[in-house]
């Protein structure tokens, strides 16, 4: 079970996680120093079915259901309000959507998809969505103590504007994407089990 801390660099925000493949799926937990909670469960698939991020002030709740996902956002204390829109999945500021995307992507090194994404954005989960094509550029096999370690880098393109950014993903853990570093690991990434 992966364990280990991320850190927000804009932010100097660190994010302490844990994740792990679960009976039906995969489960990501990070909680972060500035108070922003994350748990995202996958299934079998990769599909966000229970997506819930608490920040000191608002909340979300959601997942994909059929070609949609749904959501509740609310802030404490206040009334809540219900949304939805066609879209694959969430994207949002903790690593664990990042993988939770590409996995369930499920692309052959070379291939791409166009998707449509909620992005929950600021200390209020502003919801916009998003196109972005992802491709998986590449795959490189790093040697380690124990065993190679497959690390795959993603070329992620925003459709609206054309900025592209890299993200390496290494089974359930981000070992890099913009803003992100990851500082602490203290076991190593959970390869197999569920897609590719």
């Amino acid at each position: 079970m992966p364990r280990g801390t991320y850190l927000h660099v804009e932010d100097e925000v660190e994010e302490r996680f844990q994740c792990a493949p679960g009976p039906g799926g995969w489960r990501y937990v990070g909680e972060r120093s500035d108070g922003r909670r994350t748990d995202v469960v996958v299934d079998a698939r990769w599909r966000q079915i229970r997506v819930e991020v608490v920040t000191p002030d608002w909340w979300i709740r959601g997942g994909v259901t059929g070609h949609r996902v749904a959501w509740v956002r609310g802030a404490r204390g206040g009334e809540a309000a219900e949304h939805d829109a066609r879209a694959y999945g969430f994207l949002g500021e903790s690593p664990g959507f990042l993988v939770a995307v590409a996995r369930s992507l499920r692309l052959a090194e070379g291939e791409q998809a166009d998707v449509a994404l909620v992005r929950l954005a600021g200390p209020a989960l502003s919801a916009l969505t998003v196109a972005q094509r992802w491709r998986l550029a590449e795959v490189t096999a790093y040697e380690t103590d124990t065993e190679p370690l497959p690390v795959a880098r993603y070329r992620i393109a925003d459709l609206a504007t054309g900025e592209t950014d890299e993200i390496h993903v290494a089974g359930d853990v981000v070992v890099a994407a913009p803003g992100v570093e990851l500082t602490d690991l203290d076991s190593p990434p959970h390869l197999g089990g569920l897609g590719p």
